[in-house]
């Protein structure tokens, strides 16, 4: 089965695929399949004997990976988070690369239904897996508002995190938030509708889906899991799209690739090896990629290279 051109190419496409660097026989797997733009890229590249394997939390992501992928001899589908990625069987192999784009799926935001928007109104969801965990209006009903409040600003950097956490809690006690719409309005109200580009319910919608998806959680696993899986001269290539996400990577990175600071004040301790190498400096999206796709903004590549084993 020859792979499909997507319909549009996903962030940084040509950069993530240069990173990677595949070949015709090498395995690689693919966290967040999404919609398959960059897992085509990699199956266009890979010869008879390559293998794909593809994951995804969302059911709808796992359908389209079957319709489009399904009847490849060289594609292994499986639906579930990258953060397990060691557990399945595939993987136990080794792998040439493994790629994480992360964060929530243009689908995702663009489908009202499944409540990641605050600028089109649907059932306030927010869950990756549908079927799976509590829905953003769950949480929001029996949390407290100190809890609401920490995730706010935890998660979203939301400096108006109480204020917004108690006009929260005011609001269930008349009648419980049930859609997007609901949620984006109070917000608004109580941030301020200002004049930039940025809608006021931004950080409070990123906040709470981080939470419900576990997200940063799953991102500090996965990593682990693909530095696990890796074989030497594999690359890892992750693209985040907020600072959080970004310095979780960069700091794993960074604590597998470079030695700690000396401190003279603790005992002496083995020598560092470093089991990764950083390649190249952090990508971000160039004009012409902006200018076609603004969701591309704020997207920031690292890639790094396993190293042989120590003697």
């Amino acid at each position: 089965m020859t792979a499909q051109t997507p319909s549009h190419l996903p962030v940084m496409y040509a950069q993530t695929l240069d990173g990677l660097r595949v070949r015709r026989d090498g395995r690689y797997l693919d966290g967040t399949f999404g919609r398959g733009g960059h897992a085509a890229g990699v199956l266009e590249r890979l010869g008879p004997t390559g293998r794909l394997l593809l994951m995804d939390k969302d059911p709808e992501a796992i359908a389209e990976a079957e319709r489009r992928f399904g009847g490849d001899p060289r594609v292994a589908i499986r639906q579930g988070s990258f953060a397990a990625l060691a557990e399945w069987e595939e993987t136990a192999a080794g792998l040439d690369g493994v790629l994480f784009d992360l964060g929530v799926s243009s689908p995702q935001l663009d489908e009202a239904r499944r409540g990641f928007s605050f600028r089109q109104d649907g059932p306030l969801d927010m869950r990756m897996d549908p079927g799976s965990g509590e829905c953003a209006a769950e949480w929001l009903a029996r949390a407290s508002e100190r809890e609401i409040a920490d995730v706010l600003w935890k998660f979203g950097e939301e400096r108006m995190s109480r204020r917004i956490a108690r006009a929260i809690v005011a609001r269930r006690g008349e009648r419980p938030l049930t859609s997007t719409g609901e949620l984006a309005e109070l917000v608004a109200g109580v941030v301020g509708r200002g004049d930039g580009d940025r809608h006021p319910a931004t950080r409070t919608f990123q906040a709470i889906r981080i939470h419900v998806n576990r997200e940063l959680e799953d991102v500090e696993r996965g990593l682990a899991a693909a530095h696990a899986r890796l074989k030497p001269g594999g690359r890892l290539a992750v693209i985040s799209f907020h600072s959080l996400e970004d310095r979780l990577v960069k700091q794993f990175i960074a604590r597998h690739a470079k030695a700690p600071p000396a401190n003279r004040r603790l005992p002496e301790v083995r020598a560092f090896v470093p089991t990764l190498k950083i390649v190249g400096d952090a990508i971000r999206a160039d004009a012409a990629e902006l200018a076609a796709n603004p969701r591309a903004r704020s997207a920031v590549l690292r890639v790094a290279e396993k190293l042989e084993a120590a003697a």
